[in-house]
Protein backbone atom coordinates (compact mmCIF):
# COMPACT_ATOMS: atom_id res chain seq x y z
CA UNK A 1 0.00 0.00 0.00
CA UNK A 2 2.60 1.98 0.86
CA UNK A 3 2.88 2.41 -3.19
CA UNK A 4 -0.26 3.52 -3.84
CA UNK A 5 0.08 6.70 -1.71
CA UNK A 6 2.67 8.52 -3.07
CA UNK A 7 1.12 7.93 -6.87
CA UNK A 8 -2.29 9.43 -5.55
CA UNK A 9 -1.10 11.93 -3.95
CA UNK A 10 -0.09 14.39 -6.72
CA UNK A 11 -3.77 13.32 -8.36
CA UNK A 12 -5.58 14.16 -5.07
CA UNK A 13 -3.88 17.64 -4.72
CA UNK A 14 -4.18 18.65 -8.33
CA UNK A 15 -8.02 17.93 -7.83
CA UNK A 16 -8.01 20.46 -4.83
CA UNK A 17 -6.17 23.32 -6.19
CA UNK A 18 -8.49 22.68 -9.66
CA UNK A 19 -11.80 22.67 -7.27
CA UNK A 20 -10.92 25.85 -5.30
CA UNK A 21 -12.66 29.18 -6.30
CA UNK A 22 -10.29 31.94 -7.50
CA UNK A 23 -9.49 34.00 -4.45
CA UNK A 24 -9.17 37.48 -6.45
CA UNK A 25 -12.86 38.43 -6.59
CA UNK A 26 -13.21 36.98 -10.61
CA UNK A 27 -16.39 34.74 -9.91
CA UNK A 28 -16.36 34.21 -13.74
CA UNK A 29 -18.87 36.88 -15.26
CA UNK A 30 -21.26 35.84 -12.19
CA UNK A 31 -21.86 38.80 -10.25
CA UNK A 32 -24.81 39.68 -7.72
CA UNK A 33 -27.11 40.42 -10.77
CA UNK A 34 -26.54 36.56 -12.06
CA UNK A 35 -29.21 34.76 -13.30
CA UNK A 36 -31.77 37.55 -12.32
CA UNK A 37 -34.74 38.72 -15.33
CA UNK A 38 -35.75 42.14 -15.96
CA UNK A 39 -39.64 42.61 -16.30
CA UNK A 40 -38.92 43.86 -20.31
CA UNK A 41 -36.94 40.39 -20.54
CA UNK A 42 -40.32 38.49 -19.22
CA UNK A 43 -42.42 40.67 -21.12
CA UNK A 44 -40.26 39.65 -24.18
CA UNK A 45 -40.92 36.25 -23.54
CA UNK A 46 -44.52 36.30 -23.49
CA UNK A 47 -44.94 37.63 -26.80
CA UNK A 48 -42.44 35.24 -28.19
CA UNK A 49 -44.90 32.77 -26.47
CA UNK A 50 -48.40 34.63 -28.14
CA UNK A 51 -46.40 34.40 -31.28
CA UNK A 52 -45.48 31.35 -31.41
CA UNK A 53 -49.16 30.00 -30.11
CA UNK A 54 -50.85 32.16 -33.14
CA UNK A 55 -48.51 30.72 -35.63
CA UNK A 56 -49.22 26.82 -34.48
CA UNK A 57 -52.80 27.96 -34.42
CA UNK A 58 -52.38 29.26 -38.62
CA UNK A 59 -50.27 26.02 -39.31
CA UNK A 60 -53.18 24.04 -37.96
CA UNK A 61 -55.76 25.66 -40.33
CA UNK A 62 -53.57 25.46 -43.25
CA UNK A 63 -53.26 21.68 -42.68
CA UNK A 64 -56.66 21.20 -42.70
CA UNK A 65 -56.80 22.61 -46.37
CA UNK A 66 -54.19 19.82 -47.28
CA UNK A 67 -55.38 17.43 -49.41
CA UNK A 68 -54.77 13.98 -48.25
CA UNK A 69 -52.94 12.98 -51.55
CA UNK A 70 -51.82 15.16 -54.34
CA UNK A 71 -51.21 11.91 -56.59
CA UNK A 72 -54.31 12.68 -59.81
CA UNK A 73 -55.93 9.37 -59.91
CA UNK A 74 -55.77 9.11 -56.00
CA UNK A 75 -57.92 12.33 -55.87
CA UNK A 76 -60.41 11.39 -58.73
CA UNK A 77 -61.15 8.32 -57.10
CA UNK A 78 -61.84 10.22 -53.39
CA UNK A 79 -64.08 12.04 -55.32
CA UNK A 80 -65.94 9.40 -56.84
CA UNK A 81 -66.25 8.44 -53.08
CA UNK A 82 -67.63 11.33 -51.76
CA UNK A 83 -69.70 12.19 -55.31
CA UNK A 84 -67.37 15.31 -56.63
CA UNK A 85 -65.57 15.74 -59.12
CA UNK A 86 -63.20 18.34 -59.68
CA UNK A 87 -62.47 18.11 -63.05
CA UNK A 88 -66.06 18.80 -64.53
CA UNK A 89 -68.25 21.66 -64.36
CA UNK A 90 -70.73 22.43 -61.51
CA UNK A 91 -73.69 21.68 -64.57
CA UNK A 92 -72.39 18.34 -65.41
CA UNK A 93 -72.16 17.54 -61.67
CA UNK A 94 -75.64 18.57 -60.96
CA UNK A 95 -76.66 15.54 -63.77
CA UNK A 96 -77.32 18.93 -66.22
CA UNK A 97 -75.65 18.98 -69.78
CA UNK A 98 -73.09 21.30 -69.42
CA UNK A 99 -73.85 24.30 -72.29
CA UNK A 100 -71.42 24.95 -74.97
CA UNK A 101 -70.14 28.19 -75.53
CA UNK A 102 -71.99 30.27 -78.47
CA UNK A 103 -69.84 30.97 -81.56
CA UNK A 104 -70.66 34.59 -82.89
CA UNK A 105 -70.17 34.84 -86.40
CA UNK A 106 -68.13 38.29 -86.32
CA UNK A 107 -65.00 36.80 -85.84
Amino acid sequence: MSLLLPVTAPVATTALVLAQQPGNGDNGGQGEDFGKSSPLGFLILLLFLIAVALLVRSMTKHLKRVPPTFDPEAQAAAGAETGERGDEPAAARAGEPAKQPEKSESS
